[in-house]
């Protein structure tokens, strides 16, 4: 009986969270609902397993996987590239200055010639594309930021009050063993460390927009938006703790450390001092990992000395790798041969990938796509902090999600397809290419306004046939004009 009512209730707190953040003035296009589907699939289980039609070897899940699923992801990748095409001015201005993503891309399209398994690396590609037409998706929209909004609160309000229903009162579902036998919580996911990284970039999205909330006390209806967007923060804290996923944690409070730093007057005054932040945590973080600090690090964080085996893992497989310099070929280094030593060596643990980020980039791409890689983050990371100025609340999460995926991918895979994670790492790198990502969109709702050259003395005209003089772009939502 309690299991209902709680049904009940988490139901109609859903609604009420949708309901406390609308907002007829601001819509985006109805081609977002493509992104928030992709998200609402990557973040939890995939339909497969909801209807319990997946594949029940495992080796048939890493060589094969679904049939179901491989449909559904082509067509909301099929469908993505439609609606990209008919905006393709902008998403070509977007490309430009992405370069460095579309030359990884490219390097891993061509990386599929020397893989053992090409059939195989070639449909893992085309599911990674989908990852980038979503993020351009976003981006492109004709109200950008609100385009970002309503994709971050979609999802939000779906995914994480239902991980927490589920954990609560559905153990088959919201609560599994992990493989040394340990009950955990992996709510509408498959395991913890997916519960984690979800709700991680969830809830700085929501931590962001309680920022901007606070700042900007003259927008419309704004005590219910900051109801709404408040109580998803304190869902996604609350979740956090109860995947008890320590890398989660720990890029969640770096994170939102650099997205209120990046708010505060004195980085937007001086830039360089958040460049400074920044590179004094990813430097310590190294040097702590590079010097033998990382057993204290990790019982600080409640990990094992060894990182729950991760530090085994990494021994045992790097020497496997076939290729130093190109690696196996995209996303195919846990296939065949290997992939059946690996579980000879590790009969419990089961590993098919190599938790950690830059090891199992090594192994699927070499050393050039570690470079790759390396070009992709610093490239993007120069880029977002460009809207410091403009808007730092925007800059700082996107800065937040840029440092959290560097330091998630020391322990967990952040640059792989359909994780949670590299859909928003992307997401921050390509927004600062949109012509007016970080502008207000009200600005855009303003008609064009063509000024007459100096000899003219009407002042109330509009001269259609002279060049366009674009207003001074005002900041974007949480910023002050």
């Amino acid at each position: 009986m309690m299991t209902q009512i709680a049904t009940v209730v988490y139901t109609l707190g859903i609604v009420g969270l949708f309901w406390l953040d609308r907002d007829s003035k601001l819509q985006p296009s109805k081609a977002l609902w493509l992104p928030v589907i992709w998200l609402l699939i990557v973040g939890s289980r995939p339909v497969s397993v909801w209807l319990n039609l997946a594949p029940s070897n495992p080796r048939d899940v890493i060589l094969e996987g679904s049939p179901i699923d491989a449909f559904l992801f082509t067509a909301l990748v099929a469908t993505g590239v439609l609606v990209l095409f008919g905006r393709r001015k902008r998403v070509g201005s977007v490309l430009r200055t992405n370069w460095p993503i579309m030359l990884y891309f490219g390097f891993c399209l061509v990386s599929v010639l020397w893989s053992d398994f090409p059939d195989v690396a070639a449909k893992r590609w085309t599911k990674a594309i989908g990852d980038l037409v979503m993020a351009l998706i976003v981006v492109t929209d004709v109200r950008p930021t609100a385009a970002l909004t309503r994709f971050l609160s979609r999802t939000g309000f779906v995914l994480l009050p239902l991980s927490v229903l589920f954990i609560k009162y559905y153990d088959h579902f919201g609560r599994a063993y992990d493989a040394f036998g340990m009950a955990v919580n992996v709510g509408v996911t498959t395991n913890k460390n997916s519960l984690g990284v979800v709700t991680l970039v969830l809830s700085l999205g929501a931590l962001w927009r309680v920022l901007v909330l606070l700042r900007d006390k003259g927008q419309a209806d704004r005590r219910r938006h900051l109801l709404a967007q408040g109580a998803l923060l304190l869902i996604g804290v609350y979740l956090l703790t109860l995947a008890h996923s320590a890398t989660s944690g720990v890029c969640f409070v770096l994170g939102a450390g650099l997205m209120v730093a990046a708010t505060l007057p004195v980085m937007r005054r001086r830039p360089a001092a958040l460049h400074t932040l920044v590179l004094v945590i990813l430097v310590g973080a190294s040097l702590v990992v590079l010097f033998g600090g990382n057993a204290a690090v990790a019982h600080a964080v409640g990990r094992q000395s060894d990182l729950t085996g991760r530090t085994a893992i990494w021994d045992a497989v790097i020497p496997l790798a076939p290729n130093p310099l190109v690696g196996a070929g995209f996303e195919s280094f846990w296939l065949g041969p290997r992939l059946e030593k690996m579980w000879r060596l590790f009969p419990v643990f089961l590993p098919n990938e190599a938790h950690n980020g830059y090891i199992e980039t090594y192994l699927n791409l070499g050393w050039v796509g570690l470079i790759l890689i390396a070009l992709v983050l610093i490239s993007g990371y120069r880029r977002i902090t460009k809207l410091l100025r403009n808007d730092p609340a925007l800059c700082g999460l996107m800065v937040g999600y840029v440092a959290a995926a560097a330091v998630y991918s020391v322990t967990e895979v952040g640059f792989r397809l359909l994780n949670p994670m590299w859909l928003f790492l992307l997401l921050a790198i390509v927004a600062p290419g949109g012509k007016w990502f970080g502008v207000s969109d009200s600005l855009r709702e303003q008609p064009v306004r063509r000024y007459a050259p100096v000899g003219f003395r009407s002042k109330a005209r509009v001269y259609p046939n002279l060049p366009e003089t674009p207003p001074r772009p005002v900041v974007s939502l949480g910023g002050r004009n």
